[in-house]
């Protein structure tokens, strides 16, 4: 066991990522200007993930191998454990880091006195081969300290393609384990939006770098997610625990209410789209007049399934399966996942 701090360390918590997982090492490891480790979290992959990461050559690359696999939230718990550097900084296994991302992002951090930073994401869509800004450089630069309010106010589901959520921050490795954050293990997907909320709510000051420095892989079309209930059922419960955890100014309370209706909307409309998938009209009318809301979120491809369904029972005939195998509508401004 040596002593030495190094300035970050690169938590990559990885399940059957054979495919992309030395890029993304690689891409830690050529970071300029500043000293790492790479901690690779091996969440029991059934491929080469872990082969790839215990044989590195480098020695700054370590393997954490989990005894179960407990999800993205558990094994970046694990890399947090044993990170050691000065500030801790989460890589997808897919995604990638521009060269000068650390040496900027620390820099602007430790100017700014702040415990955590964020910057822009280039989104590479590698199914149509585009490349774009995920947020828009000047509208970052009109908003050098990234709120709770302003966090919260972005994380709706299916009101914007992306949204502050789908930042990768960096952390002050101090403020993580003075508070002790670490990531809700119960979630599947939005663990990283708790995570980043609670450091918020906490006091953790965020700056905001305008320019790119992280490289968001998208594969085969997976911009198109569809949402369990049971998720969004887990993030509602998770944002109830953190909301009993803190106190809120009156603009980060008025978010959070917004945020809450918004995720009662969601499964209002995934029970909707359930019951168009099961052929119940009565069902489905109660959900609609119960939940207005709710309808509007179907796309013009799934409202006309539904007329045409509704049509159908009314005069006692079944939908030919052609009407209902479509895939639900185009859920790219969902919460973050892991992309599998």
């Amino acid at each position: 066991m040596t002593d030495f701090i190094p300035d970050v360390s690169f938590v990559i918590a990885a399940y059957n990522a054979e495919e992309t997982l030395e890029r993304a090492i690689d891409s830690a490891l050529a970071q300029g200007a500043v000293s790492m480790e790479v901690i690779v979290v091996d969440d029991c992959s059934t491929d080469n993930t872990r082969e790839i990461a215990g044989n590195h050559p480098d020695p700054r690359v370590r393997l954490v191998a989990m005894a179960r696999n407990g999800g993205p939230g558990a094994a970046r718990n694990a890399g947090l454990d044993a990170a050691r550097g000065r500030w801790v900084a989460v890589l997808d296994s897919d995604d990638a880091l521009r060269p000068d991302r650390m040496a900027r992002l620390i820099a602007r951090a430790e100017k700014a006195e702040a415990h955590i930073v964020v910057d822009n994401l280039d989104v590479i869509r590698e199914d149509v081969g585009t490349i774009l800004p995920m947020f828009p450089e000047p509208m970052l630069a009109r908003m050098p300290i990234l709120t709770l309010a302003k966090f919260i106010a972005s994380n709706m589901i299916f009101q914007s393609e992306h949204n502050f959520g789908y930042m990768k921050p960096v952390f002050e490795r101090a403020f993580i384990e003075k508070h002790r954050l670490r990531f809700e293990e119960t979630l599947r997907i939005g663990e990283d939006y708790i995570f980043l909320a609670s450091a918020l709510a906490r006091g953790g000051v965020c700056v905001v770098e305008p320019s790119v420095g992280y490289l968001y892989y998208i594969r085969d079309g997976s911009i198109s997610r569809v949402l369990r209930q049971d998720h969004v059922e887990a993030m509602l419960a998770a944002d109830a625990k953190f909301f009993a955890e803190h106190h809120f100014g009156a603009a980060a309370l008025a978010a959070q209410r917004r945020r809450t209706r918004n995720l009662k909307e969601v499964i209002a409309f995934l029970k909707l789209v359930d019951s168009i998938k099961q052929r119940e009209l009565q069902e489905m009318l109660k959900i609609a007049c119960l939940n207005p809301r709710a309808v509007r979120h179907l796309s013009m491809p799934v409202f006309a399934r539904f007329r045409r369904l509704a049509a159908s029972l009314r005069s006692r005939r079944q939908p030919t399966p052609s009407q209902l195998s479509s895939p639900l509508p185009n859920m790219g401004a969902g919460p973050h996942s892991n992309k599998g």
